[in-house]
């Protein structure tokens, strides 16, 4: 049997574009906009374009890139009822493709004046249609007076793989620094998984396993059982509240951990200990012990258990004058999804807590999850790191919950029926900022 060829002598053309191995390699974004450079220096040399060619192109990655706009490749609609993950998820895409519209822009005005050399000479791509609008002028400069078909399937693969780019990294806070999975097709290996995320971000309200698992597939390629986070080889993807504090950090998102000793990790997924919340056993703030008169400050730190069909819990443990308690991690991260974050009422210029308290320490070692029917309760968690008051959003029954910064209040609804009354969550109001 001959020996496999070497991927840097293949020839360019085709379906291939690229010298990338058939078994993948890992490249951060600004790595991957740079391996499709010969992309663009085809369409340059194809079409003759000139420094004033550039500016219809800058326009038209904007374009595609933007949201709202005729060409945009993201029909997200937002209005003041869309869901909270539909928010982040457009602001991330907003952000994400303004940068990389940028760096798009500066690669053509380099390539423009600084040619850089095609191993198998002239580029010729086959690149399927894939909807993608131009806008008029790019239209007429691709395909009318110097363009044809060579220019547009050149042209037309570019933009595919910077689209798919750019929606690979929307579940990732850090997206400039996450470790992509490149094959010879680039990022296209990520279209099925793409389509399913999109399909349920534009109609329906998106589930946050559901951004994880398209996570997983831009980072290792697979998918997995639904979960909240991921290990795989080169470090973790998890919420990003993990990093943040809970009053300001983004509901669902998730930040990439690099770990360099993590190199041959399997993948593994980060499963909640209760996937049905509603079955975990409940106790009335009422039946709480009374608060004890405590030395030092609760303090919190995270553990993993062992794992087990690829896939793992995770825990928070909280101790207080050498007594443990511990929250599962996959419900303390469901907590703060729930949570509400309610503007103050406009009229409260202090605190205006419910009559009702209940104690951190009290709630953090109660049996199973916290909650009333009563009428509104205060648990204040200042002073708390931002560990601590994570792991009380793992104990609070996660309806109602309302975070809420010290010295004002949430304002107030009625609860309706036999529901939960709420449980105003009291934080510093730095961590608001």
């Amino acid at each position: 049997m001959p020996p496999a060829p070497n991927p840097s002598t293949l020839a360019l053309g085709g379906s291939r574009w690229n010298t990338f191995s058939a078994a993948g390699t890992t490249l951060t974004a600004r790595d991957f906009l740079a391996a499709t450079e010969p992309l663009l220096q085809g369409i340059i040399e194809d079409n003759a374009l000139t420094s004033a060619d550039g500016e219809v192109l800058e326009e038209q990655i904007h374009a595609t890139l933007g949201l709202g706009t005729r060409e945009t490749s993201l029909p997200l609609i937002i209005g003041p009822d869309s869901a909270s993950a539909a928010r982040e998820l457009a602001a991330q895409a907003e952000k994400i493709g303004r940068e990389l519209a940028s760096w798009a822009t500066a690669a053509l005005e380099k390539l423009l004046t600084s040619r850089i050399p095609l191993p198998a000479g002239p580029l010729v791509v086959r690149s399927h249609c894939y909807g993608h609008l131009l806008t008029p002028p790019a239209a007429d400069l691709l395909l009318g007076r110097r363009g044809g078909p060579v220019t547009m399937q050149l042209y037309n693969e570019w933009l595919h793989q910077i689209v798919l780019l750019r929606d690979a990294l929307l579940p990732f806070t850090n997206w400039q620094d996450v470790p992509l999975l490149i094959t010879p097709t680039g990022l296209r290996h990520t279209e099925p998984a793409r389509d399913a995320f999109l399909t349920e971000l534009l109609v329906r309200q998106i589930r946050h396993s559901s951004i994880v698992d398209f996570a997983r597939h831009v980072v290792t390629g697979t998918g997995g059982p639904a979960g909240y986070g991921f290990d795989a080889a080169g470090g973790t993807a998890l919420p990003a509240v993990l990093d943040q504090p809970p009053l300001s950090a983004p509901r669902h998102l998730l930040t990439w951990r690099a770990d360099p000793a993590a190199e041959d990790t399997v993948t593994v997924t980060y499963v909640a200990e209760i996937q049905d919340y509603y079955a975990a056993p409940r106790t009335l703030v009422e039946d709480l012990p009374p608060a004890i008169t405590a030395s030092g400050p609760l303090t919190a730190r995270t553990g993993t258990g062992p794992i087990a069909d690829g896939t793992r819990s995770a825990r928070i443990e909280i101790t207080l004058d050498g007594a443990t308690t511990q929250v599962d991690l996959g419900q303390a991260l469901r907590g703060h999804r729930f949570a509400h974050r309610e503007e103050p009422a406009a009229d409260d210029a202090n605190s205006d807590a419910a009559p009702r308290s209940a104690a951190v320490w009290s709630a953090l070692r109660a049996p199973g999850l916290v909650w009333t029917q009563a009428g509104d309760v205060t648990v204040d968690a200042t002073g708390q790191d931002d560990l601590v008051v994570l792991a009380l959003l793992g104990r609070l029954y996660p309806e109602n919950v309302i975070l809420c910064p010290a010295g004002r209040s949430a304002a107030r609804t009625t609860s309706e029926g036999t529901g939960p009354s709420h449980l105003v969550t009291l934080v510093d109001p730095s961590q608001g900022h």
